[in-house]
């Protein structure tokens, strides 16, 4: 492709410039606006806490237009003689009670007008003389940060906008949308690119049916920008399709069977042309596509986050930290059954911080297998563990399914949502674990003690600064900007914590390096912390750093430690400013395939709920008649929505169909959304299209997948279908668990 062909400028080819750029600078600069937000109120915070009248001080200050030196007697009298000749002038006079004018009443009003005018004026003179410049310059810098603030709201929807159309030209321009099956022949590029050419020009009429619509009503159209972004970036992408479908790539096989070639359609495009059917061609409504395309918009920070999530999922590729954390369990010699249940519980935390499963899939995935490959684990068994690595934790805090769910339904909160989501955790662990003992395939033996503890220990030693790194930047975030580590402040804390970690991977990997970084990090906020919750706390941060500066001085460094292998021959950057640039480079094709199936989910649900199907099955007696077949009917339903929708789409549409029917049959709201969780979890581990298990191939490669399709050759069924049928089992289990399990113990209990 040309833009990606050594054509440097400045040591960077054309999609550097055009693609990764100026999604870095939107991405870094939603950071930096976020921090200017938090330390906009932290400054509100302090200045009232140093000039008690600081929110009056911040405005500027109004010059009471009264006389606070009035002539009071000379107004009695005007206003006396403007009085009495009003009354002459009336032709009722005197018909309704006395002309006499009340002069002392008149006196004493004004008198207290000009005693509050006085008052004014001492408060206005007051406020000026308080008004110093030292004030003034801190006034300067807080009014600078509130108008950050501020353009930020006002302009995230142009963010988003951005963000989707450059990488959503970038997939398209990489072939990277995601598919059942890679394009690898000529037909297969054909037919994936024609179906996106009809998808592209369908998004284009409906942009240009949803824009000229807006013109037609005679009324403002709001956010008529975002429609012009609409039309000029679908028609970009059609011209795009256009061009690639006259250019096939040289590295294309030849010749290519039309049922593989259907399979190497992107999903995007089936469900765009299932959508322009539905919209243009049965109920004429071309501009309905993208009125529901256009639903990303109205929770535009939720889908920048969203972009923040895998820009961390990338930058967490980049750093060594998942290659520590299996070199703890590595002397332990665990069977590959139980290091697979380590895996799938370990990558439950970034799971839960990154998201949704699908982002630590493709930032983590390639460690996972590989790891578990070099214990001897089946390719079967490995490939099982890397789809189910993002399955467990999307219940878990602060993950961004659930504050979703939470948002758009008042009857759960996340709290609710969270407790729960422990208990289902460890539910769906726990049944991973018994299913790959019973499907074990060798002894389950581990090391001894004696062996494995000290060698074990030893290799926590390189995470100690990790673990620092991470404790010591959130707290300076919760402590100096008052945003402490939840579901709402992740997406921009945690690409702060992998930004500073791959900081000290490149540029300070060694105490005396490190320690002046991290007295940069600690003084200030110890300092605060001491101000805020006295000697106590502020004494953790300082400690923190004296156990690492102990540890690193007492432990014995092993040879091995600074090695590093590669996965599926990729190599590792050489520098930070490499590692951020591939990072970022890969963010935009995975933001573009991820949106682009997002925003066609809500098309989808759009469909689905215009069409009225689900107020049909809702009025099936026979599905609802009880609860029992009320809960059958609802898990068969979302289970379905998750095999054909990305979970953020797929929310949207319950929370305004399904979930309402369910609320009717008497089903609890938080029982309702748990079932949902592990339902769609199941839809993206199941064929047809299993999502999950498509970006595993992503990540491994399709060599890995054929090579896994002829060790197994001849051999058990669970064994050559073990890496669907596995998390199918374990996660099939688990839902009849949630469904079920509540409805019996309420029934029987």
């Amino acid at each position: 492709m040309w833009w990606e062909m050594n054509m440097n400028f400045l040591g960077r080819n054309p999609r550097e410039w055009l693609s990764s750029l100026p999604v870095f600078i939107i991405l870094l600069g939603v950071l930096v606006l976020s921090i200017g937000e938090n330390l906009n109120s932290q400054l509100n915070k302090l200045g009232n806490h140093i000039w008690p009248d600081y929110h009056i001080l911040r405005l500027d200050v109004p010059v009471p237009s009264c006389d606070p030196n009035i002539d009071i007697e000379s107004e009695v009298q005007k206003i006396v003689a403007q009085k009495k000749q009003e009354a002459a002038d009336d032709p009722f006079g005197g018909m309704f009670g006395s002309e006499e004018v009340n002069e002392g009443a008149i006196r004493e009003s004004l008198g207290k007008q000009a005693e509050l005018c006085r008052m004014k004026h001492e408060a206005a003179q007051k406020t000026i003389e308080q008004k110093t410049p030292n004030v003034e310059r801190f006034v300067a810098v807080d009014m600078a940060l509130s108008a950050l603030s501020q353009f930020r709201r006002d302009n995230n929807q142009i963010f988003l906008a951005i963000v989707f159309f450059v990488c959503a030209l970038t997939a398209a321009l990489t072939h990277h949308h995601i598919g059942l099956r890679p394009m690898q022949t000529v037909m297969d590029y054909r037919f994936g690119i024609t179906a996106q050419l009809i998808a592209h020009v369908s998004l284009t009429y409906s942009s240009y049916s949803y824009l000229n619509n807006g013109w037609a009503s005679g009324t403002l159209i709001q956010n008529e920008h975002i429609r012009w972004f609409y039309l000029f970036g679908f028609g970009a992408l059609a011209l795009v399709s256009l061009f690639q479908l006259f250019t096939i790539p040289k590295t294309a096989k030849p010749g290519g069977s039309i049922g593989k070639a259907l399979l190497s359609v992107p999903l995007f495009a089936y469900m765009a042309i299932s959508s322009a059917r539905f919209f243009i061609f049965e109920t004429g409504n071309p501009q309905g596509m993208v009125l529901f395309v256009d639903k990303i918009m109205d929770q535009a920070s939720l889908f920048l986050n969203i972009g923040l999530y895998i820009w961390v999922g990338m930058l967490l590729k980049q750093t060594y930290l998942g290659e520590y954390i299996f070199r703890i369990f590595k002397p332990w010699k665990l069977p590959p059954e139980l290091l697979a249940f380590v895996a799938v519980v370990i990558m439950a935390v970034p799971t839960a911080y990154t998201g949704a499963s699908g982002i630590i899939i493709i930032a983590m995935g390639a460690v996972v297998y590989a790891e578990l490959r070099r214990v001897g684990a089946r390719r079967n068994l490995a490939l099982a563990a890397t789809a189910m690595s993002g399955s467990l934790g999307v219940v878990l805090r602060p993950c961004l399914l659930v504050l979703l769910i939470a948002m758009l339904n008042k009857e759960v909160t996340t709290d609710m949502m969270y407790g729960w989501g422990v208990k289902v955790f460890m539910l769906t662990s726990f049944l991973f674990f018994l299913v790959s003992l019973v499907a074990k395939q060798g002894p389950m033996k581990i090391a001894p003690i004696s062996e494995a503890l000290s060698p074990s220990l030893r290799a926590f030693q390189p995470l100690v600064p990790y673990v620092l790194i991470f404790v010591v930047t959130a707290a300076a975030y919760a402590f100096l900007l008052d945003a402490h580590l939840d579901e709402h402040t992740a997406p921009v804390v945690l690409p702060m914590i992998i930004l500073l970690l791959l900081v000290y991977e490149f540029v300070v990997k060694n105490t005396k390096k490190l320690l002046p970084w991290l007295l940069l990090l600690v003084i200030p906020t110890a300092t605060f912390m001491y101000q805020q919750d006295g000697l106590m706390t502020a004494a953790i941060l300082p400690l923190l750093l004296l156990l690492v500066l102990v540890l690193e001085s007492k432990v014995k460094h092993s040879p091995d430690e600074d090695k590093h292998e590669t996965y599926e021959g990729e190599e590792r950057a050489t520098s930070l400013e490499n590692s951020v640039r591939r990072a970022t480079t890969d963010t935009t094709v995975h933001i573009g395939a991820l949106l682009s199936i997002m925003a066609l989910s809500l098309t989808v649900g759009g469909v689905i709920e215009d069409s009225g199907i689900f107020e049909e099955v809702a009025a099936q007696s026979d599905f609802f008649g009880n609860i029992w077949t009320a809960m059958i009917a609802l898990v068969i339903v979302l289970v379905i929505i998750g095999m054909i929708m990305d979970p953020f789409g797929a929310i949207v549409l319950v929370s305004g169909t399904v979930a309402q029917a369910a609320y009717s049959q008497g089903i609890d709201p938080l029982h309702f959304w748990m079932i949902t969780l592990v339902a769609f979890e199941l839809g993206y581990l199941s064929p047809p299209v299993a999502v999950n298990h498509l970006l595993t191939r992503q990540v491994v490669g399709e060599e890995e997948i054929e090579k896994a399709k002829e060790d197994t050759r001849g051999k058990s069924f669970w064994i050559r279908h073990e890496r669907y049928v596995l998390p199918l089992t374990v996660m099939g289990i688990a839902l009849v668990l949630v469904a079920f399990g509540p409805l019996v113990y309420q029934q029987y209990f």
